[in-house]
């Protein structure tokens, strides 16, 4: 039997802490989505986008909470311009 990791919401957010996102502990999906987001637009996330595509690429073992915030908030943010 083969056990599968799955990417939850304690995943996404250490990605995005460890990119420099501040979350507080225990923030759900959408929270986490919505403050990277934020930092992204304002300020430029280094790797943001890559961690995301990362992760995107795995949607088969991510929990669908997880998927649709990044779908809802962080995919569009890519294609809108940013502060400098």
């Amino acid at each position: 039997m083969m056990i599968v990791e799955l990417i939850d919401g304690d995943d996404f957010r250490n990605k995005l802490v460890g990119l420099g996102v501040l979350i507080p502990e225990g923030a759900c999906p959408e929270t986490c989505a919505r403050m990277a987001r934020r930092k992204y637009l304002e300020t430029d996330v280094p790797d943001l986008e890559s961690t995301i595509a990362e992760l995107m690429a795995h949607t088969d073992v991510m929990l669908p909470s997880v998927r649709r915030a990044i779908e809802a908030h962080l995919l569009p943010a890519f294609e809108l311009p940013r502060s400098s």
